[in-house]
């Protein structure tokens, strides 16, 4: 006997409550707002549940250490194979670009060079250097990659990748 778990999206109104005054005694519980939950039912057959899928976990440093010489720490996690290392990043509200980038950049196409980050760890976890890498980082570090070109994991692998933001403004 197996039993599956089906997940359907649910929109619902979260409730606003409003407190009337003495003049105005329209006080109550008002719905405006939606928000979106899943809602989920058990049923009896011989469906195969859904397979979980692997996902990478993301630590992204920041450019330039504070004052106790630590530098700032983000965190984010990615779906193993699912998203480019840009994409991620802007998602996270993450800064990508330097003072040129952000004027100048290509908008995640490959054609500007601006996108770069440096990896610290995890540089398993990522795709190979493309050949536009190759090309805008010829006389860089093995370790710097373009964000625009990397892709986190490869659908089946797990684990961490720690990410130094503007390696090129570390000091």
């Amino acid at each position: 006997m197996a039993f599956t778990v089906n997940l359907t999206p649910l929109t619902l109104r979260s409730p606003e409550i409003t407190t009337g005054n003495i003049s105005s005694p329209k006080s109550g519980i008002s719905f405006n707002k939606k928000r979106q939950i899943l809602a989920f039912a058990a049923s009896n057959s011989t469906e195969e549940p859904p397979t979980i899928k692997p996902e990478i976990e993301l630590e992204f440093l920041g450019p330039t250490a504070g004052g106790d010489g630590r530098y700032p720490v983000d965190r984010a996690a990615a779906v193993s194979g699912d998203k480019l290392l840009r994409t991620i990043m802007e998602d996270n509200k993450l800064e990508l670009y330097g003072p040129y980038g952000k004027l100048m950049n290509c908008g995640g196409g490959g054609s500007c060079g601006t996108c770069i980050v440096e990896v610290l760890e995890g540089k398993e976890l990522l795709n190979e250097r493309t050949n536009t890498e190759l090309k805008y980082l010829k006389k860089k570090p093995e370790s710097w990659r373009l964000a625009c070109q990397t892709i986190v994991g490869n659908k089946e692998n797990s684990g961490k990748v720690v990410v130094q933001r503007l390696p090129q403004r570390k000091k």
